[in-house]
This record gives structure tokens, sequence and C-alpha cells, in this order.
């Protein structure tokens, strides 16, 4: 592991994040999982932190996350979370509304 180096101070910083699907349906595919994976490393890039690790279950998803004292996890959780859901019920919405009912594709806790 590497510490990164900022002006006055040394840092390494990585959080294990989990999150289910509503309900604890099980409706990440293998098409829907490669989707959010991509989702996922888009929105880590634009938002300047790492996604070192991301494994998928059926109804779960576990996250290894590097980034800066500077972030905010909450704030990290909700952009990962709400654009994730925005773009795979665009994209899937037919198939993930089969099981999913209320128009939520995650549930709200996250650990």
């Amino acid at each position: 592991m590497e510490v990164t180096h900022g002006r006055g101070y040394v840092y390494l910083v990585q959080y294990h994040i989990v999150w289910c699907v509503r309900y604890r349906h099980p409706v990440l595919t293998n098409e829907i999982e490669e989707d959010l994976i991509n989702i996922l490393n888009k929105i880590a890039e634009d938002n300047k932190f790492q996604i070192l690790e991301c494994n998928c279950g059926k109804d779960h998803i576990h996250l290894l996350i590097n980034c800066s004292p500077q972030h905010y996890i909450p704030d990290m959780i909700k952009a990962l979370k709400g654009v994730s859901a925005r773009l795979l019920m665009k994209k899937h919405g037919e198939q993930l509304k089969k099981k999913l009912w209320g128009g939520h594709l995650w549930n709200p806790s996250y650990f």
C-alpha cells in the first residue's frame, strides 16, 4: 500500500463500503453488474477518488475506496448510489421494475 503525500501531511485512507439492493431482491445480473461497475468507476473518476476493488453479489455490492481525507463519506455514497440508481433504472428499468417497486434500487443504508 502506498501512502500519498499532501502539502504538509501523509495519508492512506481506504474504506470498505457495502450496500444492498432494496428488499434484498437478487436483481444484479451479469449485464447489470457490468454496467454498474462502469458507472461507479466513472463517478469515482469525476469525484477524484478511486475504486480499488468492486465485487457484486446478486443483491449487494462491496467497494474498496481510496480517497483523500477531504472527501466526506456520505457525499461519496450519495453520488455513488444516486447516480448509479438513476442510470441503471434508465437503462434496465423494465427488468428492474419486475422485482422492485417504488422506483428505488438501493436500500437507504450502507455499511
